[in-house]
């Protein structure tokens, strides 16, 4: 699939609705099934604790090349599913001579497969096949001059003598191993990138990061020249198999769908449809806590003009009950899952049995949570439809978009005939404004907060400027300050506006809005929206800061 404009988690309901629905259901006794059982061709990646392993997965992709990550102690048996062509090695924070090193499975070298080491995974190539690794004299961090030995090797065909490289690394190969030769060099390491000819590559440097300019060259030509992968990894193939594999699965059982108007519960859904047609019901829930008039735009586009079986409930009055007097974010979020948990459940049990319920999950979600297939990198935060669900579940799970990253998501979606403006939505968080609200969650905030967000969004596109970003959103803060407005004083909210450029949502940067554009939106929010008097811009990264402010 083609290497779309963003990549995130999951922006549907993050919450941990799904895991006493899935026990208090009645459905038939089973296990959560994986989405993808089989492809044509695919490339391991194998994890050593690198925070580029995800992205490395999504470069790989970017060639129409499937890729899934695993752990360093994956087996052959884990991984044969995908047919390898060929093994990435990640890098990570690792020694290779330290004690308790990860290491790379014996298998990799049994297969003889194509093998390309990144950073780490150069150096305990070197390391376990005879070579020497030692501490360098310089660290090397940062972007560095590459320098081709005039090897004529495959990775480096069709690329310069010499262009930048990004490093970042203490340790540094000093012996080659038997049959290894250097095919570049650097300033700092002497040895860059290494081969044994036409099957094992290493390089010290990442060609995945956007920081080597010509990694994405280097990276075709590992899989085209050394793995020879024919590349068919499509929308179109993906949704085909996808209708196939969710027909076999299904076969004449009922499934159930929470529907939030994002994304990845769009493409579910539609999905599902086209494989199993009325088999599907799909429950929009109106937490109140959605942004100005989503609630009637969900419902236009999925059920006047997709046609999906969709079923309505507002419960705002009884989410905005349960979230008063609440401040702390995460009781918010605890609040609104269980809230959540009964509305659905006393919506489900109106529609009878049901065997099945489906899901938005995406792979990202998979790699930031702490399940069985991601056990190398930290977890960073558990995903309630991933780490929160339990072992032994009445009802089976349908996955469908389970190793799909967010970019492959919207292709899909709009190889389905999802319309462009549903497709490119930016993210929104699954507990909605509550979290964009700092405090106690009221209706009076939730109005002020929509206008404000309102504005926004409506100046970002008059600017042509949304979608070039990840986020773009209002906050409304616990603040007050004074004010002057008609020579009275005002004492009212601060307004904070946030937008984030960024390829994963696992790192972001702020945006530099033209200042005509923040002059806009700070004057049109202040004239519009009573209650608000003031208004601030976040220039805040991440790290260290977040995407959300809870």
């Amino acid at each position: 699939m083609p290497r779309g404009r963003r990549v995130a988690t999951s922006d549907d309901l993050e919450v941990s609705a799904y895991l006493e629905i899935a026990k208090n259901l009645e459905g038939v006794g089973a296990e959560a099934e994986d989405g993808l059982q089989s492809v044509n061709e695919g490339i391991v990646v194998i994890d050593f604790g690198s925070q580029y392993s995800h992205l490395i997965a999504r470069r790989v992709r970017g060639h129409k090349v499937y890729s899934e990550i695993f752990p360093s102690t994956c087996s052959w048996e884990s991984v044969s599913h995908i047919n390898p062509k060929g093994v990435i090695l990640s890098g990570g924070p690792a020694s290779v001579y330290a004690p308790g090193a990860p290491s790379i499975p014996d298998w990799v070298f049994e297969r003889r497969l194509p093998v390309l080491g990144i950073c780490y995974g150069m150096q305990a190539l070197v390391h376990q096949l005879g070579g020497k690794v030692e501490p360098g004299d310089k660290q090397e961090y940062g972007s560095a001059v590459l320098h081709q030995n005039g090897t004529d090797s495959p990775l480096f065909q069709g690329l310069p003598p010499t262009f930048p490289v990004w490093m970042s690394h203490g340790d540094r190969v000093t012996s080659l191993p038997p049959g290894f030769s250097s095919l570049a060099y650097t300033e700092n390491s002497p040895v860059a990138a290494l081969g044994d000819g036409n099957l094992i590559f290493g390089l010290q440097f990442h060609p995945e990061v956007n920081h080597t300019p010509l990694g994405q060259n280097i990276l075709e030509n590992f899989l085209v020249r050394a793995c020879q992968c024919r590349r068919t990894w499509t929308a179109g193939n993906f949704v085909t198999d996808s209708i196939a594999r969710i027909r076999d699965q299904v076969g004449d059982g009922r499934v159930i769908c929470a529907l939030s108007g994002g994304v990845d519960s769009a493409v579910t859904a539609v999905l599902l449809q086209q494989a199993i047609g009325d088999q599907l019901t799909c429950i929009f829930v109106n937490n109140g806590l959605l942004r100005l008039e989503e609630p009637e735009r969900v419902q236009d586009t999925f059920k006047r003009n997709l046609g999906l079986n969709l079923v309505y409930a507002d419960a705002s009055d009884r989410f905005l009950k349960q979230l008063a007097q609440v401040t702390d974010p995460e009781q918010k979020r605890k609040v609104i899952g269980e809230e959540f948990i009964r509305v659905f459940e006393d919506t489900a049990s109106e529609l009878g049995h049901t065997d099945f319920l489906a899901q938005g999950t995406l792979y990202p979600d998979v790699i930031e949570s702490e399940t069985p297939e991601n056990r190398t990198s930290a977890r960073i935060k558990t995903h309630h439809n991933v780490g929160g669900l339990p072992e032994h579940m009445r009802l089976k799970l349908v996955e469908p978009l389970r190793y799909l990253f967010k970019d492959e998501v919207r292709e899909v979606g709009l190889e389905l005939g999802l319309p462009p403006e549903m497709v490119n939505r930016q993210p929104f968080p699954g507990p909605g404004l509550a979290i964009r609200i700092i405090g106690e969650v009221t209706k009076e905030k939730l109005d002020l907060l929509r206008a404000c967000d309102w504005i926004v969004i409506d100046e970002i596109k008059n600017a042509n400027l949304y979608d070039q970003l990840w986020q773009s959103f209002a906050v409304l803060t616990n603040t007050q300050t004074v004010g002057v407005m008609g020579d009275f004083r005002t004492y009212g909210y601060v307004c904070a506006i946030r937008a984030v450029s960024s390829e994963d949502a696992m790192t972001a940067d702020w945006v530099r809005l033209p200042y005509d554009v923040l002059a806009k939106m700070s004057t049109r929010i202040v004239n519009e929206v009573p209650g608000v008097n003031r208004v601030v811009y976040d220039i805040t990264s991440k790290p260290p800061g977040t995407i959300e402010w809870e």
